[in-house]
């Protein structure tokens, strides 16, 4: 218990909460300690799906695969606007997600990404990685760790989440993976849904060398599932 007292000290010293905008959710939880944090609807406004790739290397395959998912929830209705997010380059590590403070001088670009995610007006995260050894990116990981500063108030509470891993085989362990990615985001109160139907998987099984182009029917998929049911939610 002592452990988890001095995180949440020091993701609070540290102005992570702040820089996330997460305070205004202190406030609504306050309020109202049931609702959730985005239960409070934009009247009339896009919704917007964000995409974030989780490859170490920008523009590759996984890139490919989240734009083809963001032209399938552009089909979802005019309504629907889209932002691809690769954190290749980007400098996101792991460690203040359990108090170890960053290096002086080392620089930290989650915040800006945090920012995006819970912006009201996305209502829709694509989280795509890369497959290694059957499980997430270690960027994706350290990505996913740094969530912990949103469960402080569960500022992703109610959003639509899916997930898409890019193997470089047909059978490279892309499902283990997103199972994987959907355990971590379960844990913040998301409602995660996976590939729309035909297909109708876990999550968008993309195979980097395919020639079928099946790869891009179910990223597509995946993108239109995660933005009806994100209109779903914001009509509601």
């Amino acid at each position: 218990m002592e452990k988890d007292q001095t995180r949440r000290e020091f993701l609070t010293a540290a102005g992570v909460a702040v820089a996330v905008g997460t305070v205004g959710y202190a406030e609504a939880a306050e309020a109202k300690p049931n609702a959730a944090p985005n239960a409070a609807r934009l009247a009339d406004g896009p919704v917007k799906i964000l995409a974030v790739c989780c490859s170490p290397r920008p523009g590759k395959s996984t890139a490919t695969a989240l734009k083809a998912a963001l032209d399938g929830a552009k089909e979802a209705g005019p309504q629907v606007q889209v932002e691809l997010v690769e954190l290749a380059g980007l400098a996101i590590d792991g460690g203040p997600a359990v108090g170890l403070p960053l290096p002086p001088g080392q620089k930290d670009d989650f915040p800006a990404v945090a920012a995006k995610l819970t912006d009201p007006a996305v209502r829709g995260i694509i989280i795509g990685t890369p497959v290694y050894f059957s499980s997430m990116s270690y960027l994706c990981k350290a990505f996913m760790d740094r969530w912990m500063a949103f469960r402080r108030n569960f500022a992703l509470a109610d959003k639509v989440a899916g997930v898409l891993a890019c193997g470089g085989n047909r059978n490279g362990g892309q499902e283990v993976t997103i199972r994987s990615v959907q355990d971590s985001l379960f844990c913040h109160d998301m409602i995660v849904v996976g590939a729309a139907r035909p297909t109708s998987r876990f999550g968008a099984v993309i195979w980097a060398k395919d020639q079928t182009r099946d790869s891009t029917k179910n990223a597509q998929n995946l993108g239109r599932r995660v933005a009806k049911v994100a209109l779903a939610m914001a009509e509601k």
